[in-house]
């Protein structure tokens, strides 16, 4: 048929009307792009204008997003943390990969929380606010070191889905996928449906992903329209402090790492790994964006059975933006409010549970609850989390994007220092979006997707 249409003189040179009205492709990060310019002039109007139908239309698109994210967290943070323990069987020297892992989770873990709390003691975020102890109000949902850990063991296997318990649903998928790796052989047909169920999970999640652009779009919008500019001038310094502390640790502790500890290009690691960092701004969830964050890990080298262990483990317990530098510079604008002094001793305790207590956010969106758990455990007023639930989605974008680059820079450290990370793939890995093709080859050895441009 192809030589019939070469000898076809009229072939050449007329184009055919279906490619005269074929469209270009949009890159996706300038799909991203346009959806935070749309939602922010939306989000203008519906204000500026008083349009409550415009207000709700872009808070229920948002919702909606933010719900489909949802819905997949919790069969897939079961499942992957149950294929991630069982994949280490393939690994050689796990229990070292796994043990250096949780060590470097806690490194950047303390380097970030000493950089939000310096920030905070320069800063003062809490001085010339013009808020007071009445503006505050308790959260519904509050942390404790007790509810941390007797909340870790569910009192049956159902409710934590309904519930949506992340870090109970992790301590079953690891208790199943170490029961799994004691069975061995008898476990096959138990992994291979784990692992179908986890493929299928993540193709569902790759369509919410596709739709993230809208979702940005109510997102942003809505939260301008509710809060307004006037909000974040109010809280002027604290969100400067946020932002200034995760890009810290973004762009300055974390390239030091890559150059000096694993000896590779930073600025490589960040093409690489551009498509999780720039979902996790917009879907402020590190589980909504784990699939991705898991593909783009691979596609720097690290070898798929290590990664799919550390990125979902990562995903739901090493946040550096949520549960150290977020903690840390809150706690002082707290105290400031409140009036409170804090001391040697209370910095410390600051320290110990960002380190230690970072499993409590759960790699959903926002970090509520490990704020109560420090403000508990400081023994502040939990009010003082009212404060701040206002301004928290414009604080959670930055946050969940320093996580996730965390979570992606980790395993190519260690797979760097195990001197198991690919350098040819992490030299040739480019900041092209995840396709949908890439959800498919899991199995196969990662390849770098084509541009869509």
């Amino acid at each position: 048929m192809s030589a019939n249409t070469a000898n076809t003189p009229s072939a050449s040179p007329s184009p055919s009307p279906a490619s005269g009205l074929r469209l270009p492709k949009v890159p996706f990060w300038a799909q991203i792009a346009a959806g935070l310019t749309l939602g922010v002039l939306l989000g203008w109007l519906a204000r500026s204008q008083d349009l409550s139908w415009l207000k709700d239309t872009l808070d229920q698109i948002g919702s909606i997003f933010v719900q489909l994210l949802k819905l997949a967290v919790a069969p897939l943070v079961f499942f992957a943390i149950l294929v991630s323990i069982t994949n280490l069987r393939k690994v050689n020297n796990a229990a070292r990969l796994a043990t250096r892992t949780l060590l470097w989770f806690m490194i950047t873990s303390l380097i970030a929380v000493a950089i939000g709390l310096a920030i905070g003691l320069l800063t003062n975020p809490g001085s010339g606010t013009g808020l007071t102890p009445r503006d505050g109000a308790a959260p519904k949902h509050e942390g404790s070191w007790i509810d941390f850990l007797t909340g870790i063991i569910p009192t049956d296997v159902i409710t934590p889905f309904t519930e949506l318990n992340v870090l109970q649903i992790v301590f079953m998928g690891a208790v199943a996928g170490i029961a799994a790796l004691k069975l061995g052989e008898r476990a096959k047909p138990v992994l291979a449906l784990s692992e179908s169920v986890l493929e299928l999970l993540q193709k569902a999640l790759w369509w919410v992903i596709r739709l993230a652009p809208l979702g940005t779009v109510g997102l942003i919008g809505y939260a301008i329209a509710d809060y307004g500019w006037e909000l974040i001038g109010q809280y002027a310094t604290f969100t400067a402090d946020i932002y200034i502390g995760c890009a810290l640790v973004l762009f300055g502790v974390y390239p030091l790492l890559l150059a000096t500890v694993a000896r590779i290009s930073p600025l490589q690691f960040f093409r690489g790994a551009w498509p999780a960092i720039q979902l996790a701004f917009v879907s402020r969830s590190s589980v909504g964006t784990m699939p991705v964050t898991q593909r783009v890990t691979e596609r720097l080298g690290v070898p798929k059975e290590y990664a799919s262990f550390a990125v979902p483990f990562g995903a739901t317990t090493k946040m550096d933006g949520c549960a150290a530098i977020y903690p840390a510079i809150a706690a002082i604008f707290i105290a400031e409010i409140f009036g409170v002094q804090l001391g040697i001793q209370e910095y410390l305790l600051i320290v110990f549970v960002s380190v230690v207590g970072s499993a409590a956010t759960a790699g959903l969106t926002g970090a509520t609850v490990m704020l109560t758990l420090t403000l508990s455990t400081l023994g502040l007023p939990l009010e003082g989390v009212g404060l701040l639930l206002a301004i928290d989605p414009v604080l959670d974008m930055m946050r969940t994007a320093t996580n996730v680059a965390g979570q992606a820079l980790v395993p190519v450290v260690v797979a760097a220092r195990e001197k198991i990370l690919d350098h040819d793939a992490y030299n040739s890995a480019t900041s092209s979006p995840i396709t949908d093709a890439d959800a498919r080859d899991a199995g196969q050895k990662p390849a770098v997707p084509v541009a869509a441009a």
